[in-house]
Parts: structure tokens; sequence; C-alpha cells
């Protein structure tokens, strides 16, 4: 008798505590967003002097949480794992420069598009490429699983590069580019124009831009609830003028969408 009542309270005792791991994962997660950012890239999501991540999304998104009543924790990821971050509920959300595309919308959900992008072709301020056709030929670099891959996909011109190659981040891509192992990188305009205030004698943008885009932030699917709730935030932001002074404070300018 003794030793049924001692597995008994043996199994009530393991039960309580995974009720109370249970409880305490599920507080944590309603308290603070998670989310997954690439912190290579300027000026989005990026690694100051200091380490510490800085950029445009960030403060974005450190406002909407505001609004939400929710606090945030930046976690860098493999941006070729975007998507199965979110859907394995890794990270609440995608938020760096994250392009709105057919495909991924197959995948995740999106808010309203907040910024126009396009994807551009960037050279060494000495090459002779100055249109998309000087590429035939060329070696071209991009970030892997990016939208700067499928610009270039549906362009023509991909048929003729000699070779793309695929980076895990921008800032590869680029220091190929300067070291003369690339001949062009594809990459977000708003990314190059940042780095061009820094380096403004290192590269040049072709005139002809692959395609236009907008980003957006992506939610899991079947998250509608934490979905309108951001958009929400974001909407406040946006009619407050807080989205304009954080423009303003990384472009020089209000490019918010609205």
């Amino acid at each position: 008798m003794k030793r049924i009542a001692t597995v008994i309270l043996t199994i009530a005792a393991v039960f309580s505590l995974l009720t109370a791991c249970g409880k305490t994962t599920s507080n944590k997660d309603d308290q603070t967003l998670i989310i997954g950012i690439d912190d290579k890239f300027a000026p989005m999501g990026f690694r100051d002097e200091n380490n510490k991540i800085v950029g445009f999304d960030i403060d974005y998104a450190k406002a909407a949480a505001e609004k939400m009543g929710q606090k945030v924790k930046f976690q860098p990821i493999d941006w070729k794992t975007k998507e199965s971050e979110l859907s394995s509920g890794r990270i609440d959300l995608i938020w760096n420069g994250y392009t709105i595309t057919d495909e991924r919308k197959n995948k995740v959900l999106f808010t309203k598009p907040y910024l126009s992008n396009a994807q551009v072709v960037v050279t060494r301020t000495d090459s002779n490429i100055t249109k998309l056709a000087d590429l035939e030929g060329k070696v071209v670099g991009l970030q892997s699983l990016s939208s700067a891959s499928d610009a270039l996909d549906a362009n023509p011109i991909k048929a003729k590069i000699k070779t793309v190659t695929e980076f895990k981040d921008n800032v590869l891509a680029l220091n190929d580019l300067k070291s003369g192992r690339l001949d062009a990188v594809v990459i977000d305009e708003i990314v190059i124009n940042y780095y061009m205030t820094k380096e403004n004698d290192s590269f040049k943008i072709v005139d002809e831009s692959l395609a236009p885009e907008e980003y957006g932030i992506g939610v899991k699917k079947g998250n509608e609830e934490l979905l309108k709730k951001l958009q929400k935030a974001l909407d406040e932001i946006n009619a407050d003028g807080t989205a304009a002074k954080i423009s303003t404070k990384w472009f020089g300018e209000d490019k918010v969408l609205k």
C-alpha cells in the first residue's frame, strides 16, 4: 500500500512540475516578443562598434512593442532558416528588412508594408559595369535565400552571368566585391545607400534596378491575434509621429509608408 501511495505521489509531483514549467514558458512568451534578425543588415538591424544591436527596425520594433505593452528580445538567426525559426516557435516575428513576396506569403502572415525598397546592382567605382547587360560573363554575389536572389532569378540577365556566388550575409559579399573576387553584388538599395555613406569611394550603383519591393513583418501562420495587435501598434506609431522620428534618425527623412 505504501508503495502504491509513493508512486501516486511521485506521479503527482512530476505532473505538477511539468505544469509549472509550462506556465512559466507561456508567461514569458506572453510578455516578451522574440524577434529574429540578421545582425549584419545595416541600417535595418546590425551591431555597432560596441557590439550593441541597433538600426531602424530595432528602434521601430521597440516603439511598437511599447505600444503593445510588451518587451522585445532580438535574436540573431541564420537568414536562410528564418521561416523555419518562425514556424517552430523559436521566434515570434521576422523583422529585419524582410521583403514581402508571393512565395513568402504562403509561409507567413505579413503586416502592411512599412518601407519601400529595390534590389540594385553595386560594383566598384573603377568598374566598367554601368547597366544590367554588362553583367554578362561576370561573377556576381548576393545573400543566400534573399529577395536579391529572387530578383536576379526573374531577370533575363541571370542566364548570361558567368557565376552567382551566395553568401551568408551582405557584409561578406561586399568584402569580396571590394577585394576583386566579385564583379558585382545584388543588394537592397536601402542597405547599399547606408554603406556608401561610410565608403563612398569604394562602390557605385548601376543605374538600372532589378526589382522594386516593400518590407513587412512576418508573423507565424495561424497567429492572427498577434498580427492584429502588432498592426494596431504600428498604425499608432505611424500616426503619432514616432515612426517619422525613427526614420529621420536613420535615413535623414520620413520614408515610412502610411
